[in-house]
């Protein structure tokens, strides 16, 4: 079964039922109007921007990966079902979350994942332990940006892949004003944010080939630490 097709079907199973999976996804009817009304987005959009941050990944990969955070696992554990070999780890620092991710994990029958209650601000790992470290919708949620942006390169082993999609300021203005008002009071996002500039710059800083790209407010990236 080709990929596409594997993690569809996974999927399917785990479901995107809940108000913020369906959102994230853009898969339901709440979840549909929540991207258009607040990003300005359709489904396939939504699709776009996340396969470029899932590109990382290759298809046959088998070595180790940390995702952070992992939120309720609804965009990976399909995705990890279909790498058997990788040692997968996820971390997220709301036990909540991490309780719905590893009831899809269950679900999928995944027994290469392995679940962690942390801090992106002090991962507790050693230098150069994974190969990939996968942030999707995470950076603009952190409180200590620095700090994670610190010790996400510091985990990266030389030669590996850091990838992942955030918000940036500055590419849509009813984004901006929903992340203002609405997602910094209920606690979802926190300020300072980038912006696709100050972003491509911090990449360019610390990491080499930087494959990064804007679909409005959601930026994506695919870059290597230097080997």
């Amino acid at each position: 079964m080709e990929r596409k097709e594997a993690i569809r079907s996974a999927y399917r199973m785990t479901g995107g039922n809940s108000f913020y999976d369906g959102m994230i996804t853009c898969s339901t009817l709440s979840g549909k109007a929540v991207c258009r009304l607040v990003w300005a987005m359709n489904k396939a959009e939504c699709d776009d921007y996340l396969e470029k941050a899932l590109s990382g990944i290759p298809e046959h990969f088998s070595g180790k990966l940390l995702e952070v955070p992992v939120g309720t696992g609804i965009l990976t554990m399909p995705v990890y079902q279909t790498m058997p070999e990788a040692d997968i780890t996820c971390l997220d620092y709301s036990p909540d979350m991490m309780r719905q991710a590893r009831e899809k994990a269950d679900r999928l029958h995944l027994k290469n994942v392995t679940f962690r209650q942390g801090d992106v601000g002090a991962l507790p790992y050693a230098d150069d332990t994974f190969d990939i470290v996968l942030s999707l919708n995470g950076f603009h949620a952190f409180p200590d940006k620095e700090a994670a942006y610190r010790e996400v390169f510091r985990v990266l082993r030389p030669g590996g892949t850091f990838c992942g999609c955030f918000y940036v300021k500055g590419e849509h203005k009813r984004t901006d004003w929903f992340v203002r008002h609405i997602y910094e009071k209920a606690g979802f996002f926190t300020p300072p944010y980038e912006t696709v500039s100050s972003l491509k710059a911090r990449l360019d800083g610390m990491y080499t080939d930087v494959d990064m790209g804007n679909l409005k407010s959601m930026a994506w990236f695919v870059c290597r630490k230097a080997g």
